[in-house]
């Protein structure tokens, strides 16, 4: 039965992530927090498309903001799912250097 929920929390949080905008935010968040009128400028969206992003990844727990006056903050709140990002991007990185290799044996 836990067994069950954790499994479930974990497709929750990957389903969270399965989103190429979301992933380029927290690639910017990277570097530290940032206001939505910068990640508005970097990522060229509009506001209530960033604000739907935003929004599930804090849900997630993914986020955490802040507000000071008009502008609102942003950052990671848990900087280890920068490590699952990395983690699948190298994965990536060896699959296309398997396929390349697979590749030059064909020719």
């Amino acid at each position: 039965m836990a067994e069950d929920i954790v499994v479930k929390l974990t497709a929750d949080f990957f389903k969270t992530l399965a989103h190429p905008i979301r992933i380029k935010i927290l690639h910017l968040l990277e570097q530290g927090e940032r206001c939505v009128c910068e990640i508005i400028e970097e990522l060229d969206i509009e506001q209530s498309n960033l604000s739907q992003h935003l929004s599930v990844m804090k849900k997630q727990g993914i986020l955490d903001s802040r507000k000071d006056g008009q502008k609102m903050f942003y950052r990671i709140a848990y900087p280890s799912v920068l490590d699952v990002i990395g983690a699948a991007e190298k994965t990536l990185s060896e699959q296309i250097g398997h396929s390349q290799s697979i590749l030059k044996f064909l020719k």
